[in-house]
């Protein structure tokens, strides 16, 4: 499915610094992590605890989709989404090549 560019421009995309990773009780996937967008935080779950210990995770930049709507998943509300590559069934995270400042915008 096509989507036009200006239905591409309402995506709110921008790099985020982790801060802090944690497992969610109760399941092997999700990950809750505090992410710092230098105006502001959220809160965002992912799927990633398979390919990433949480530790790892901290201090790194990478995409985060932020205009979604929250979706809550094992009682923990997500206000975003990570973006990562699937290669082989694995995730991926993307990263930037240099290093920018956290909130800057994708697009």
């Amino acid at each position: 499915m096509n989507i036009t560019f200006d239905e591409f421009k309402k995506l709110d995309i921008r790099v985020g610094k982790i801060l802090s990773a944690e497992k969610i009780e109760g399941t092997d996937k999700l990950l809750k992590l505090e992410v710092d967008f230098s105006d502001f935080r959220r809160q965002i779950v992912s799927g990633i605890a398979q390919f990433y210990k949480p530790e790892d995770l901290v201090g790194k930049l990478s995409p985060f989709i932020l205009n979604l709507e929250p979706r809550v998943m094992r009682g923990v509300e997500s206000q975003g989404m990570l973006m990562a590559v699937d290669v082989d069934g694995k995730a991926v995270l993307l990263k930037p090549l240099k290093k920018v400042p956290a909130g800057s915008a994708i697009g």
